[in-house]
């Protein structure tokens, strides 16, 4: 299943089970698989939650306002 990305106006709630289903499906596929085999557990699993964030848009770091 491909992953879902969230939709403009959500809520940071909605976001975060997004960004989990998210992490969860790509931690248990066949990219996950092959990317352990390549570089290691530690760095696939660094990956899936990195992508996970990003398509549930909460891995943007924010500007501090001065």
């Amino acid at each position: 299943m491909p992953l879902k990305k969230a939709r403009k106006g959500a809520s940071k709630a909605s976001r975060r089970k997004l960004a989990s289903k998210n992490i969860s499906e790509f931690s248990h596929g066949k990219t996950f698989a092959r990317t352990k085999r390549k570089f290691g557990a530690a760095k696939a699993r660094k990956q899936a939650i990195a992508v996970g964030l990003a398509t549930a848009g909460l891995s943007r770091r924010r500007k501090k306002k001065r």
